[in-house]
């Protein structure tokens, strides 16, 4: 069964940083693009970031400040530095088993994240 789990969120002053970790199960993340999106307060999800293979795309708005990777087969860390109250969201990890298709058809339960001093 194909499964993700994020950790890592939590409350961040402006200008700090966070390490999100999603952590798979039931599957190996290679041959998966595996991505990050956001869902702020009284919005919609939005896409923050993909991998497919090691080539990394990121949203305008978290360019130069977010930070994706492959930890290993089954974990993909989201490193998030000089953080914005406008970052405050949940955080979700999204996989799809494709060598384009960054839309995930596998969704984590989100971490909170809340940038606020």
């Amino acid at each position: 069964q194909v499964q993700l789990v994020e950790s890592g969120g939590g409350l961040v002053q402006p200008g700090g940083s966070l390490r999100l970790s999603c952590t798979a199960s039931g599957f190996t993340t290679g041959g998966y693009v595996m991505s990050w999106y956001r869902q702020p307060p009284g919005k919609e999800r939005e896409l923050v970031a993909f991998i497919i293979g090691d080539k990394t795309r990121y949203a305008d708005s978290v360019q130069g400040r977010f930070h994706m990777s492959r930890e290993n087969d089954t974990n993909t860390a989201l490193q998030m530095n000089d953080l914005r109250p406008e970052d405050t969201a949940v955080y979700y990890c999204g996989a799809r088993h494709s060598s384009y298709n960054y839309v995930p058809d596998h969704w984590g339960q989100g971490t909170q994240v809340t940038v606020s001093s």
